[in-house]
């Protein structure tokens, strides 16, 4: 099993709409997500810098590559573009991040 961690930036007093939205998130999309081997998906947010924090499990992290192309996840995509930083495809504009420590 992979941790994977990434950042992300939600926009300005959207945290109660980013949170409801996620509260709500679609059975297809959690299917898909689960179904390509990701499990204990959190995310966190700084509310000082609106960062968003993401951290999952991963089977394996190349099958994460095949997601893009999934009609739910660009449906999901355009549903969020409105309240984060977003890409010209309305994918969430994310950063890969370091593990520098882990303590299993």
């Amino acid at each position: 099993m992979y941790r994977v961690a990434f950042k992300m930036q939600l926009f300005g007093g959207k945290k109660e709409e980013y949170k409801k939205r996620h509260d709500e998130i679609w059975p297809e999309l959690a299917a898909l997500l689960k179904e390509t081997g990701i499990s204990e998906y959190s995310i966190f947010l700084d509310e000082s810098t609106n960062s968003l924090f993401g951290v999952l499990k991963a089977t394996d992290p190349s099958l994460l590559e095949n997601l893009p192309a999934q009609p739910v996840m660009q449906r999901w995509w355009n549903y969020m573009a409105d309240i984060m930083a977003s890409n010209p495809d309305h994918s969430p504009v994310s950063i890969p991040l370091e593990e520098v420590f882990y303590l299993p």
